[in-house]
């Protein structure tokens, strides 16, 4: 598998479907790859982290580490056109950080709705999916 990092998501969550596509519009590098937490693909990449309590809303996998909560997402912005700033907020401790991501991820349902199934992505990005 190539060494490039890997954002696993809700397939079904509209909100993390949204970052998605906020992603491959914002990403400077186009060095992403992605993955419904809900596809077999996934679930391959997180048995490498068996020992772990992952969470399911948005994960980064990068260079044989699990980004979770808002380290993921602070993570991901870094790579971003015009988010990349946000990356400055990792100097604020995670019990100070995480409680407002972990509201939203929480609620996300309720707030964003869900879809009955995984996004399908077009041809021309389908091979950035797992």
């Amino acid at each position: 598998m190539e060494n490039r990092p890997v954002i696993l998501f809700d397939g079904v969550c509209n909100l993390c479907n949204a970052s998605v596509q906020l992603i491959l519009k914002y990403e400077r590098n186009k060095s992403f790859r992605f993955a419904a937490l809900q596809s077999i693909a996934a679930q391959n990449i997180l048995s490498g982290f068996a020992n772990e309590k992952i969470s399911d809303s948005v994960l980064l996998v990068e260079n044989g580490k699990l980004y979770q909560q808002s380290d993921a997402a602070l993570m991901i912005a870094r790579r971003l056109n015009y988010f990349r700033h946000l990356y400055f907020l990792t100097y604020l401790p995670k019990w100070f950080r995480n409680p407002f991501y972990n509201f939203i991820a929480k609620y996300r349902y309720k707030l964003f709705g869900k879809k009955d199934q995984c996004m399908v992505p077009d041809e021309q990005l389908k091979k950035r999916f797992l």
